[in-house]
């Protein structure tokens, strides 16, 4: 490792000659400029060479990068051409740490090499870097001598599909975004009390029913700091806390989902771009769109079930599933259609905002507690969440969990998300178990990232040097409880967002600053930096039609 932080420092001291041509985010390890001043000259004569098929989807990657944005025509071939070339390789002895790759460029070729598939194609996200932010027939590639890896095994980013349903051809979209920053897993947030996005054919009425709602509120949630917003008049209106606040909801029917076709068509796409896809199926709460569908699974059977058409609604509206063998038997059936949709190895079931006040107000529910020798919420929301561990544990997959999951006792086997902070994942690290951070105040890529900010969004405030100088591993773990930090993750919620442009304006530059974050050595990391690398990346992300928040250009933001 120092011998990589040494050679960063060698490039960022000796070599201003060509310090404005490489600006990569993430930071590479290390970066030295070749003997040689001259420089790969890349155009449509130029050929890609792969020894084997196991590089080919990186092959293929690079030919419709190139097509795309470009306009360059390039081919793949498996005999080493004379003329000029890019090289893809598998190198199990390249560099000491997983998922090392190097480069090596020179005026005759590109070499890339990667300890297996994934980090070759993290190399071809590096030279994508290394290209003009401009279409020019012939493309100036620096001599360059790149090493990298990443710091953190788990770099995830999430999307919410609830509470604005958002189509295929967008979610593929994230992805890319997600592969351009090196990023390794999407954590798919399905399921809601707003909207339930993926299809069940045991439960039909799951998208019958629970996929669409009747309307979405106007403006935003009445709480701390927003007590003063004005909200539109319209017939639907709802007195709720804080005190003489009015909800308004449009009154437009809003929805979608997934088919397991499109389902299967995605995790395919993300596959090929070395993204992890993780569903999420909210239990024990969040789950008015499932009680909407299948009432007889809420603590009031009889009571009628609406989809929410409002945010932040816990202790007021009853979204929380009744802990009956009824409820447990569709929650497995759900769970293994989904199992078998998912490679992943690892299945997100929620577990968080689950108000105990329903489950007090339930005598069937105090009398499962009564008979399971529970004494108190807190011990049925650990039954709750062990019941569904084993269930999961018996397919051969590993539950995670947003911290709640700690509450009554942690479920053994389980990953702990931390969201309410850093105490639940510092818990859980203390106790051997994996832990991936995303505290609400570093990781809510919703909140505004400007104060003054015109665009409705959550009314907290995460500037873009919070996002950078976050530190996933707690001070107060020692060495071998910080091996239990996975790593992090950034959360968009989407009550505010739209729109695909929104999306992207919400998450850009937020994102770059993650994956450095994630990515890069603790030791390289310098924001000053980072903000002048910053300016060569929104040149390519206009070259790619991406949108972004402009204001980091000015001096001032």
């Amino acid at each position: 490792m120092k011998k990589f932080i040494f050679c960063f420092f060698i490039f960022a001291f000796s070599f201003n000659l060509f310090a404005q041509e490489i600006n990569i985010i993430p930071q590479p390890v290390s970066i030295e400029f070749g003997k040689s001043k001259k420089t790969f000259k890349l155009d449509s004569s130029t050929q890609i060479y792969i020894s084997n098929d196991s590089v080919k989807n990186s092959s293929d990657y690079l030919i419709d990068y190139f097509d795309k944005y470009y306009l360059l025509k390039l081919e793949t071939v498996k005999t080493l051409p004379k003329a000029k070339t890019i090289k893809l390789a598998i190198n199990p002895n390249v560099g000491e740490f997983n998922n090392c790759y190097e480069i090596t460029v020179n005026e005759n070729e590109i070499l890339i090499e990667g300890q297996s598939e994934n980090a070759v194609f993290y190399g071809i996200q590096t030279l994508l870097q290394l290209l003009p932010t401009e279409v020019k027939a012939i493309i100036q590639i620096p001599a360059v001598n790149i090493q990298d890896f990443p710091q953190f095994e788990y770099r995830g980013m999430h999307l919410d599909v609830s509470r604005h349903f958002f189509d295929v051809a967008t979610v593929k979209k994230y992805i890319d975004y997600l592969a351009l920053h090196k990023m390794n897993y999407f954590h798919w947030h399905l399921t809601d009390d707003h909207g339930w996005r993926i299809e069940i054919k045991k439960y039909p009425k799951l998208t019958e029913v629970g996929a669409w709602r009747n309307g979405s509120i106007i403006g935003l949630w009445p709480g701390k700091g927003n007590e003063s917003i004005k909200y539109q008049v319209l017939p639907n209106e709802v007195k709720i806390t804080p005190k003489d606040a009015i909800i308004k909801t449009d009154g437009i029917k809003h929805g979608g989902y997934y088919t397991q076709e499109e389902i299967k068509d995605v995790i395919a796409y993300a596959a090929k771009r070395y993204v992890t896809i993780i569903p999420e199926i909210e239990m024990p709460a969040h789950s008015m769109a499932a009680l909407a569908a299948y009432p007889e699974l809420g603590t009031e059977p009889n009571k009628k079930y609406e989809v929410a058409q409002t945010w932040g609604m816990m202790n007021k509206y009853n979204n929380v599933f009744a802990p009956t063998e009824k409820t447990f038997k569709f929650l497995e059936d759900v769970l293994s259609e989904v199992i078998a949709l998912f490679p992943s190895q690892y299945i997100h079931i929620g577990g968080d905002e689950a108000s105990k006040v329903w489950w007090k107000q339930s005598p069937a529910t105090q009398q499962i507690m009564k008979d399971n020798n529970l004494k108190d919420e807190s011990a049925l929301q650990s039954y709750f969440i062990h019941r569904i561990e084993k269930f999961v544990n018996s397919k051969g997959k590993t539950i995670i969990g947003w911290d709640e999951i700690l509450d009554g006792g942690l479920a053994p086997n389980a990953i702990v998300m931390s969201w309410r902070g850093e105490k639940g994942g510092i818990a859980a690290a203390k106790v051997k178990q994996k832990v991936i951070m995303t505290p609400e105040n570093m990781m809510y890529f919703n909140h505004k990232q400007f104060l003054n900010e015109d665009s409705l969004a959550a009314s907290k405030h995460l500037p873009l040097e919070t996002v950078y100088n976050y530190e996933p591993i707690p001070t107060e773990l020692n060495a071998e409880q910080s091996k239990y930090v996975w790593g992090a993750q950034g959360n968009l919620w989407s009550e505010y967002i739209a729109n695909p442009k929104k999306i992207e304006y919400m998450i850009f530059p937020r994102l770059d600053a993650l994956s450095e974050t994630l990515w890069s050595p603790k030791e390289s990391k310098n924001f000053s930096d980072f903000l002048k690398r910053l300016k060569t990346q929104f040149k390519r992300y206009d070259l790619m039609g991406i949108t972004y928040s402009k204001r980091y250009l000015t001096p001032n933001p």
